[in-house]
């Protein structure tokens, strides 16, 4: 997905060629040349993440696997079972394996009720979609499993990310999809109100932030979820600049 092959990148140049266990339930197109070392994966076989954790010496799981908040409204049977069984499935393999996890949360996982300015880490958590609900049953669920069983559970709580791969059906999708349609139509309608301040980060910096978790002693951590975050902008500001 959108963080997934960069993020895959980044492992292989800093740990080697064959470190990675790239997985996906989708054939490799042409040109996606930073696809390698790649098998097929159904997140909602249990079996399957086993066989594929102990055939590749595997030792972090890192569970990119989600449907997001636009996509996952529009079909919430299926988001339960991607976002909650997924997640259970996968922790239930780093238990039995005593394996390094990474799962990311989402601003998403916030709602109305939550602090705008300097949100804590700690905060009220209502969230009005079934992504963000789903997110925050991942927090508690590896937060849990952490405390009950030891599992190495870590996660942030990503901003809306800011990549060249094209918008995946999140809310802060946004602000890449609207650079497309400048390119391809001129014209770009958007969701959201012009002065909807969201929270973004680009995709190098949300890369530093996961390898510099990862590679944290657990000894460093006060606890297993942290907010992440890089810049604000509105739809009105990125249009903006985009007609200029």
């Amino acid at each position: 997905g959108q963080l997934g092959r960069g993020l895959a990148t980044m492992l292989r140049f800093m740990y080697g060629e064959e470190s990675v266990v790239m997985t996906d339930v989708r054939q490799v197109r042409p040109g996606e040349n930073d696809v390698y070392n790649y098998r097929y994966l159904d997140i909602l076989n249990e079996g399957a993440i086993d066989e594929a954790v102990v055939n590749g010496r595997v030792n972090t799981l890192i569970h990119f696997s989600a449907l997001l908040s636009a996509v996952g409204e529009s079909n919430v049977p299926l988001a339960l079972q991607v976002n909650c069984q997924g997640v259970q499935n996968v922790l239930e393999v780093a238990r039995r394996h005593k394996l390094k996890v990474f799962i990311p949360s989402t601003i998403g996982a916030f709602g109305p009720d939550t602090p705008r300015q300097n949100t804590p880490d700690i905060t009220v958590q209502r969230p009005k979609t079934i992504y963000g609900v789903s997110k925050v049953y991942a927090e508690l669920l590896g937060e849990y499993y952490h405390q009950k069983f030891g599992v190495d559970f870590r996660c942030l709580r990503f901003p809306g990310i800011i990549s060249a791969t094209k918008p995946g059906g999140g809310t802060t999708d946004y602000a890449i999809k609207i650079f497309y349609d400048a390119l391809k139509t001129g014209r770009f309608t958007c969701y959201l109100r012009p002065d909807t301040m969201l929270p973004m980060m680009y995709d190098t910096d949300c890369t530093a932030s996961v390898l510099f978790f990862l590679a944290a002693r657990n000894s460093q951590l006060t606890q297993r979820t942290y907010n992440v975050t890089g810049f604000s902008f509105t739809p009105e500001q990125i249009a903006d600049k985009i007609r200029r």
